[in-house]
């Protein structure tokens, strides 16, 4: 179950636009041969590599994963108004929504005024795992508030979970509590699985591998997609390059995070987060805006 199209690059493009793409000498401009196949232009990346930055500006190299759907948006259309980012068809009609994802870390929140502002969507946290040895998984204080007061203003309501598991058995425990607080409330939107790095401290994720991470991913998506909702796996650019195995996850929505003027990352994704300063009415403080890409 998706509740995404995923963007193909002949139903998207006349041609593919990599910016930040797998390209032999990391330029993006996708400099493989491209081949059809059912539908879909993809390059041959076999030895190519791409290169990024995170949001320290620290720059990285990594090889691209042969064969893995390449991202076809074509930044061109990539707009701006209001303080919102948002994508547009070759026309010029907008064809994404617009975002916000909250947590305890925004309360108050006024939604009504979030809803005029020009939100359309709220991916909310469920909850999260605590990084200690312990690993207790505790609901976020303001998880029922602001479903409610998001679904009451009208907005389409996704969640996501902050994932500290250390095997299958941890996510699958992680799954659950997220479905058993879920199920009174009208989600349309993904429920989203949140795994990154701790930043300035340690965490009891830090000896996992990459298969283990990626197993974890795996199990959480697929309890959530049998339980009938659309699943999605939210990492940034390193994440994905090096803690995942993403030839693995690619029948899985993505949500990425990235800073940078347009994505950097070469593989396709259904959501972008774009910033964390975002500012919106109704919001005090900073929260984090996202465009939703949606099919032509």
């Amino acid at each position: 179950m998706r509740l995404m199209i995923k963007i193909k690059a002949l139903g998207m493009l006349a041609a593919v636009l990599l910016l930040y793409g797998c390209s032999a000498d990391g330029s993006g401009q996708g400099s493989g041969n491209s081949v059809e196949t059912e539908g879909a232009v993809q390059e041959d990346t076999a030895g190519s590599t791409y290169k990024f930055v995170d949001v320290k500006g620290t720059e990285y190299e990594a090889a691209c994963i042969e064969g893995l759907p390449l991202c076809s948006y074509d930044y061109g259309r990539l707009k701006e108004e209001d303080g919102f980012k948002y994508y547009t068809d070759k026309d010029g009609s907008k064809t994404s929504r617009t975002g916000i994802d909250v947590s305890e870390f925004q309360q108050p929140v006024d939604w009504n005024k979030v809803s005029a502002a020009g939100i359309e969507f709220a991916m909310v946290r469920v909850g999260y795992r605590g990084y200690g040895s312990a690993g207790t998984l505790v609901e976020d204080k303001m998880f029922r508030s602001h479903m409610d007061g998001a679904l009451r203003a009208g907005l389409d309501v996704g969640v996501y979970f902050f994932s500290q598991a250390v095997s299958g058995e941890e996510a699958l425990e992680e799954a659950q509590f997220v479905l058993e607080r879920i199920g009174e409330y009208d989600i349309t939107y993904p429920v989203a699985f949140d795994t990154e790095e701790i930043k300035d401290d340690t965490a009891r994720t830090d000896g996992l591998d990459r298969r283990q991470f990626t197993d974890n991913c795996i199990v959480f998506c697929d309890r959530i997609e049998e339980a009938g909702y659309d699943s999605m796996i939210y990492a940034n650019m390193k994440w994905m390059a090096f803690t995942l195995e993403l030839e693995r996850l690619a029948d899985y929505d993505k949500w990425y995070a990235d800073y940078e003027p347009v994505p950097q990352c070469p593989y396709e994704f259904s959501m972008w987060q774009y910033t964390e300063t975002g500012k919106v009415s109704g919001i005090d403080g900073s929260v984090d805006l996202n465009v939703y890409f949606e099919n032509d």
